[in-house]
């Protein structure tokens, strides 16, 4: 494996996941704050339950929560699983990208792109919010790394973010026209926008397209388990957005060599 991008000598697929969990108990707190507008920096973490300062043997990633046998260390209540799945979820997308890339040398951005889809996908799903303060800098990301690796394909990325913004506002216009209240929020044209960013013009039709059968996925599954869903039934497309601009970013290349995307590395 290419030694790009490593530190101290250290392959780069060994200091992603020594990093992983650290980068997903960020994204819970980031998960759990951002949307309630509480800080999420220099602010002590606090026991759920009793309140009690923790203290940093309390906040290994993983590792605190088993050693602790999901319990305070203090009061003995039990700690939200949240917090360890969120960890092992951010761990989970780095070996994806591990296994599914072949440019080892991407890994980095890779990683850096399936952390923050993660975060704004769980964001969305429990808040039903898209915050700017992650879909913005993603969209920039996007440009910045397309302007770093591919600079003369700046400008159809760039297209890509603009067109993929004004094509959900624009169905979004359509929808309240028609039906008189919101459909797609701003969060989900931003989010398609930094899809844009990173994937290019080209790619946002069948972003949409496999955002929209995960979506009718989600509403299968949640009829199936007993959820009763109706016309006015709100369901976060976030999740979905996110999820497709991941497997295209991963595997647009082998999209491609089947005709599924109009490019090819």
């Amino acid at each position: 494996m290419s030694q790009a991008w490593s530190i101290a000598g250290w392959p780069d697929w060994w200091l992603i996941l020594a990093v992983a969990p650290f980068i997903g108990s960020f994204a819970g707190v980031l998960i759990q704050r951002l949307p309630e507008g509480r800080p999420v920096g220099l602010v002590r973490s606090s026991c759920e339950h009793c309140g009690v300062a923790l203290q940093a043997r309390d906040m290994v990633p993983l590792l605190s929560y088993l050693w602790q046998r999901g319990k305070c260390r203090h009061c003995g209540m039990a700690i939200d699983r949240f917090h360890p799945a969120v960890e092992m979820a951010a761990v989970g997308i780095a070996l994806w990208a591990i296994l599914a890339d072949p440019d080892p040398g991407r890994l980095w951005a890779d990683c850096l792109l399936g952390w923050t889809l993660l975060t704004l996908g769980w964001i969305d799903w429990r808040w039903m919010l898209l915050p700017d303060v992650l879909t913005l800098p993603l969209l920039l990301a996007g440009l910045l790394l397309t302007w770093w690796l591919e600079p003369w394909s700046l400008g159809g990325h760039a297209a890509g973010a603009a067109c993929g913004y004004l094509a959900l506002r624009g169905v979004a216009w359509c929808y309240r026209a028609v039906r008189g209240r919101e459909g797609i929020g701003a969060g989900d044209a931003k989010l398609l926008a930094a899809a844009g960013a990173w994937l290019g013009l080209a790619a946002l039709p069948v972003v949409v397209l496999l955002a929209a059968l995960l979506g009718l996925a989600t509403a299968g599954v949640l009829a199936l388990t007993g959820r009763r869903l109706h016309a006015s039934t709100a369901l976060p497309f976030g999740p979905c957005l996110a999820a497709a601009t991941w497997l295209v970013w991963l595997y647009g290349a082998g999209m491609a060599n089947i005709g599924v995307l109009p490019w090819s590395d």
